[in-house]
């Protein structure tokens, strides 16, 4: 009671979604479910992906959004239960370990696609899944794998491929949302990955934002843009725009 006082005492909307157990192979993860107040029949599902200190209230929140605007919302957990970044020193590495292997991140989150199409009113048919910051790498991974998704959405996310992988076709639509002044994005990883989208024969909108760093959408990262990463009100009102217009045509 004391934490919920706290939480209303500063205007912090209570969570309003669960914990939601699964696993990918012997790896038990805890990911948060969020569902709309009144379903009625079934809800396309959405799966959030993300940034790299782990599932945090950033994406719970997300999801609840999401849940207000009539979908069933997963926040995955990559990493496993427990599993969480002390700093952003052991963050840079734990992300960095998935980036390493995307088949070990392409499974985690075949493994959240398949919990959130498990949840009762769920249309699987009609899926996406979206990201932030590492996490909007893992939402373009799902399209380059081929997962069974209708569209995904990259928040400032990492857009290399690693070496030696060659573009394959891509059903999924994709939406980019990217800070135009990201440091941590070169332009010759943007150039590089709409080369890869033209040769995947990808249907694909790629919108960068003025004035925006990496991580835009977090007020976590504070509004310092020298630090490279910084959040910006109006690319992140703008992007989510965005998002809520590319899943309505998906869906």
């Amino acid at each position: 009671m004391r934490s919920l006082a706290l939480v209303l005492s500063l205007g912090i909307p209570a969570l309003a979604g669960q914990p939601l157990s699964y696993t990918e192979g012997a790896t038990r993860l805890v990911g948060y479910v969020a569902r709309p107040a009144a379903l009625k029949g079934k809800a396309p599902g959405v799966v959030v992906i993300h940034q790299w200190m782990g599932l945090t209230d950033h994406e719970r929140r997300v999801s609840d959004d999401l849940a207000k605007l009539g979908y069933v919302a997963l926040a995955a957990d990559i990493y496993g239960e427990g599993v969480r970044p002390a700093n952003t020193g052991e963050a840079g590495k734990l992300a960095g370990s998935f980036k390493g292997d995307r088949a070990l991140y392409r499974r985690r989150i075949a493994a959240a696609l398949e919990a959130l199409k498990a949840q009762k009113g769920v249309d699987g048919g009609r899926i996406a899944v979206i990201g932030f910051c590492f996490g909007g790498t893992g939402a373009l991974e799902a399209a380059r794998a081929g997962l069974p998704v209708k569209g995904v959405v990259s928040f400032h996310g990492g857009l290399d491929v690693p070496e030696g992988d060659a573009p394959a076709p891509i059903a999924a639509k994709v939406l980019v949302c990217h800070g135009a002044d990201d440091p941590f994005v070169p332009a010759k990883d943007v150039a590089a990955f709409q080369e890869e989208m033209r040769r995947s024969k990808a249907d694909y909108v790629f919108v960068a934002y003025a004035g925006a760093v990496h991580a835009f959408t977090q007020k976590e990262a504070g509004n310092d843009n020298s630090k490279g990463a910084a959040y910006n009100e109006a690319a992140h009102r703008r992007s989510w725009q965005h998002m809520r217009d590319f899943l309505k045509e998906v869906f």
